[in-house]
């Protein structure tokens, strides 16, 4: 059995995450992990921390917001220092079913990937097709310019083995850490391997910023990004 650490970045999700909390830890009781929830509130104006920690979750409370990439990176470093074998990172707005979480981190351990990407892309079922198409675009997008042929570099459900918590690191703070992190994985030679999950999106996660017009906006900007890194070179 392995000791597994959720990461949750999370801001003001005070209706959703305590939700979140009890369903994973719910889900993995009976699985003999030993394992620990940890928030880490990216200084939410709401009682989001509070919340989660009544819910049973590990808080760390950042001072200053340092966005999703930022939050992720906090709670790597938890892991890191803790000795942890796993991490499974999570949305903190319910958008990721623990089920498909304890089904990416058993295929993590038996297939010893070292970054387990939970894909939405490989079953697309209800998605919106400008979410696909975007997600898909991105993925062909981060293929041509590095080589990383994965088939949604988005996806914030991520397993990462303990050679990858200990040799991970990235820059980005914003939405384009995701792509960050896969081309630091490659930099690394780590071995990234994809599962099929669930993509659920309800009414309180698109008005967080899942419709289509913000993941236009935010698809824009990784690519400017994307071509940035690969003019300047990512890996300075």
């Amino acid at each position: 059995m392995a000791t597994v650490c959720f990461v949750i970045p999370c801001w003001n999700e005070e209706k959703v995450v305590g939700k979140v909390v009890k369903s994973i830890r719910s889900t993995f009781k009976a699985t003999g992990h030993t394992f620990v929830v940890v928030v880490v509130n990216d200084q939410s104006s709401d009682n989001s921390s509070e919340v989660a920690r009544k819910s049973g979750a590990i808080v760390i409370d950042h001072i200053l917001n340092q966005g999703a990439g930022g939050a992720v990176a906090t709670g790597l470093r938890y892991a890191r220092e803790n000795g942890f074998d796993y991490v499974v990172t999570l949305d903190a707005d319910g958008q990721h079913d623990p089920s498909d979480a304890r089904s990416c981190l058993e295929k993590t351990i038996e297939s010893e990937a070292d970054l387990l990407i939970g894909s939405r892309m490989i079953d697309t079922g209800d998605m919106s097709s400008s979410i696909v198409l975007g997600n898909k675009g991105l993925s062909v997008i981060s293929n041509l310019l590095f080589g990383i042929k994965v088939s949604d570099s988005q996806s914030g459900l991520r397993v990462f083995s303990q050679k990858a918590i200990e040799n991970l690191r990235w820059k980005s703070s914003r939405y384009e850490f995701c792509s960050e992190m896969l081309l630091r994985a490659k930099q690394e030679r780590l071995e990234i391997k994809e599962h099929p999950i669930k993509a659920i999106y309800t009414d309180y996660s698109n008005s967080k910023g899942q419709n289509r017009y913000s993941a236009v906006a935010n698809g824009v900007h990784i690519v400017k990004q994307l071509v940035k890194w690969r003019i300047t070179g990512v890996f300075e």
